[in-house]
């Protein structure tokens, strides 16, 4: 007698059902990134892609005062804007080209000493010395310090009559034959230089110190051994290796510095001198001063091109660079 024995059926033998669970647990790796990534992205998209997008439209309109209340009913002029913002006989261009020479004026020089005291900075700290963690917690306090606290202070110490500069230079080391108005006329390039480079060397520092711990110290002990001194050692050894930090350094202090809106607008409020008119304070009074709404848009955009043109350069430069360096 045959005795037929029925077997139960085992989990796992559809193909399917061994692969769900490890499916479903791939999905969730590959998309749960993505998933905490979205609120960032909705959010820079709200803040900035969008008000990009409304800015540029608003640069096609004849966008006043007459029209604030609802912008779409602003008649199209199409590049009519554009064509007021870069004619450099009128007074509007005149204007306009004025402060963007003073821009790169101001912040060429600006980049140059940041990166200059900054990277002094952070090599002299590399040798050990007692108060070394002070100092260096010292360095980093302008940086720290929220932009409207330190520069108001600077206000007060750039004053005509009390102000701390003035009483050091004329008061007690008598370097100038009277008080000077730091915040008015040419002087208030200079003020306004003096605040930027204050604030912005400690980040340069910050970086380069970064980028000097990937230096090992047997390249500068053979270089002493081999009788390099310091300027050499610096020259033939730091420099070359900081190479792809000051890059990425000198990008984001031109692209900070060339934008720079609290420093002068607390500064010099809402109408800063003609030696010190930023090209950001400008679009600002010729948007919201003058209620030119439109023109002050086609300035913005301009500017945003003309960033991302050098931006772009400096990038397609420093990359060649970098290749013929590797070769």
């Amino acid at each position: 007698m045959t005795t037929t024995v029925l077997k139960e059926p085992v989990r796992g033998d559809a193909p399917g059902a061994a692969r769900s669970p490890r499916r479903t647990g791939r999905v969730r790796r590959v998309t749960l990134p993505y998933l905490l990534l979205l609120p960032a992205l909705v959010l820079e998209l709200l803040v900035h892609l969008v008000p990009m997008v409304m800015g540029a439209l608003m640069s096609f309109r004849e966008l006043t005062r007459f029209h604030i209340r609802d912008w779409s009913t602003a008649p199209w002029t199409r590049l009519s804007n554009y064509r007021v913002s870069v004619d450099f006989d009128a007074p509007i261009g005149k204007a306009l080209l004025h402060s963007f020479a003073v821009t790169v004026g101001f912040t060429l020089l600006s980049v140059a000493l940041c990166w200059l005291i900054g990277t002094a900075a952070a090599v002299f700290m590399q040798d050990t010395f007692r108060g070394r963690g002070l100092l260096r917690a010292l360095f980093l306090v302008p940086y720290a310090l929220p932009v409207y606290a330190a520069v108001i202070t600077w206000v007060f110490m750039f004053q005509h009559d009390n102000g701390l500069v003035n009483h050091v230079l004329h008061d007690q080391l008598h370097l100038t034959d009277q008080r000077s108005f730091w915040l008015l006329g040419g002087n208030s390039f200079y003020a306004l230089l003096t605040v930027s480079v204050w604030k912005g060397w400690p980040f340069a520092f910050l970086i380069v110190m970064a980028g000097l711990q990937n230096i090992p110290n047997e390249l500068y002990e053979a270089a002493a051994l081999d009788g390099a001194g310091m300027w050499k050692q610096i020259r033939h050894i730091t420099l070359p290796a900081l190479r792809p930090v000051n890059q990425v350094l000198v990008l984001v202090l031109f692209l900070w510095t060339f934008n720079d809106f609290n420093t002068p607008f607390v500064l010099f409020g809402r109408s800063a001198p003609e030696a010190a008119d930023l090209i950001s304070v400008h679009i600002y009074q010729t948007t919201f001063l003058t209620w030119d709404f439109g023109t002050g848009s086609a300035m913005s955009v301009l500017l945003l091109l003309f960033l991302l043109v050098v931006t772009g350069g400096y990038l397609l430069v420093t990359s060649r660079g970098r290749r013929g360096a590797d070769v």
